[in-house]
């Protein structure tokens, strides 16, 4: 892979995690609002179902951003294009549509099949 392709990918990363930190101290921000301060149990309830659900995108987030991490670093020691699994290049393509994978289309595929079967 070019230079060139390696730091459009490396700024792609760290403007994806940029964004999702600023989103998270957004969060953290918005969930200060005291519980209590809602007499209504129904107006409570709603709020406990918002900060789950807040909780649950933020734990999906804070996985993505190992997983940029991860790929930073990968570009940095040379295998980011390098498929974990059979050691052959991953496509620029799904490269460009997941910056993140680490396993080219036909393992990924294979993977995903096998989770199926066994109904992971």
């Amino acid at each position: 892979m070019e230079e060139k392709e390696l730091e459009f990918f490396k700024g792609l990363l760290n403007d994806q995690m940029e964004e999702l930190l600023n989103q998270a101290g957004c969060s953290v921000a918005d969930m200060s609002e005291e519980i209590g301060s809602y007499g209504d149990p129904l107006d409570r309830a709603s709020l406990e179902i918002d900060r789950s659900f807040t909780l649950r995108i933020r734990d999906r987030e804070s996985r993505l951003i190992k997983k940029i991490k991860k790929a930073l670093e990968r570009i940095e020691d040379g295998t980011f294009w390098i498929c974990e699994r059979c050691g052959e290049e991953i496509s620029i393509k799904r490269l460009k549509a997941r910056p993140v994978a680490t396993l080219c289309i036909e393992c990924k595929t294979k993977e995903e099949t096998i989770e199926k079967v066994i109904g992971i």
